[in-house]
């Protein structure tokens, strides 16, 4: 009788460690944004391509519009494991890194084609490393856009943002940026830029096109200038305790199916500004001011002098990398 127990007890336990086996990993995708921006198909793309190759192996879960953090909360849910996937624009990590503060520099990138030379050179590969050491990993790029200027009153040239508050995001670099034309910006939430316009308690911000258009800041917002005076990238990055935690296999199909979605996304990206650009000037909502030649170098005289005062932080080298990839 004691032997049949101990049978029947290693049987049902040897079964509970195959069902436990047998479970998917969960893998959970938080970002801020709306599904219909590029972010957010990358995303919707990612956990696509996980289901169809990987089963049930992995279960990708993907939560939008800050359903579970802001990005100023992600990356330490991330550390503590309450997240595995997210894919903050590059202007969060700057407690983590000051290197990737380069992609804040305004009118250091003259189009996302320069953009995407850096990235994908030695230098801009190598930057993906620099969270390492911090619990983190970078896994890939992710185009927004260029950015442009929304304000309620027309932005022309700098004089015409002093005194005025600006949201950013959280960056030391864009603070600078903004105090260069005299201007008062405010680090908040992206979460609360919507309100925070129609409420008047700010007077513009900054934003791809598809952010802009996607969130209806236009709708709030009278006047965006056309200025292309900086760069919105994303970061997708997971943390190092959960990436080699997973089987070599696991990882490499992962990795495999997170590329051919940043692919996917960046493309959608490419695409998307240009026609969500048009269905802002279609709703008649929003005033699209494009500056004259003349008018953009006075944004550009006033602001590179950010860039000597980064200088240090980010390194002189790499700036000079970066400016390189305009040729």
């Amino acid at each position: 009788m004691r032997l049949l127990t101990a049978a029947v007890t290693s049987i049902a336990l040897t079964l509970g460690a195959q069902a436990v086996s047998a479970a998917p990993i969960e893998l959970k995708f938080s970002h801020v944004v709306a599904e219909n921006t590029p972010k957010g198909q990358m995303a919707i793309k990612f956990r696509d391509l996980v289901a169809e190759r990987m089963g049930d192996k992995v279960e990708v879960k993907v939560f939008p519009n800050s359903q579970l953090f802001g990005d100023n909360k992600v990356l330490e849910a991330m550390l503590l494991g309450d997240v595995q996937m997210a894919a903050p624009s590059l202007s969060k990590f700057q407690k983590y890194t000051k290197s990737l503060q380069i992609f804040d520099l305004p009118f250091l990138f003259k189009d996302m084609d320069a953009v995407e030379r850096f990235q994908q050179s030695e230098q801009g590969q190598e930057l993906l490393n620099s969270l390492r050491k911090r619990g983190l990993v970078g896994l890939g790029y992710l185009h927004n856009g260029m950015k442009q200027l929304s304000a309620s009153e027309p932005l022309r040239v700098p004089s015409d943002a002093s005194g005025k508050k600006f949201r950013i995001m959280t960056s030391d670099v864009l603070q600078a940026q903004f105090e260069a034309v005299d201007a008062v910006p405010l680090k908040k939430p992206f979460s609360e830029v919507f309100t925070l316009l129609q409420t008047k308690a700010i007077d513009g911000q900054e934003n791809t096109w598809s952010n802009i258009y996607s969130k209806k800041f236009h709708e709030v917002q009278p006047y965006i200038t056309e200025s292309n005076h900086g760069v919105l990238d994303y970061l997708v990055v997971t943390s190092a305790e959960f990436w080699s935690g997973l089987d070599e296999d696991v990882r490499a199909e992962l990795k495999q199916a997170l590329d051919e979605a940043i692919a996917y996304g960046n493309k959608i990206s490419d695409d998307k500004a240009a026609e969500d650009r048009q269905a802002i000037i279609d709703s008649g909502r929003s005033e699209v001011i494009e500056i004259s030649d003349a008018e953009r170098q006075q944004w550009v005289d006033a602001m590179k002098p950010v860039w000597k005062q980064f200088e240090d932080e980010i390194g002189a080298d790499l700036i000079e990398a970066a400016a390189q990839s305009n040729q």
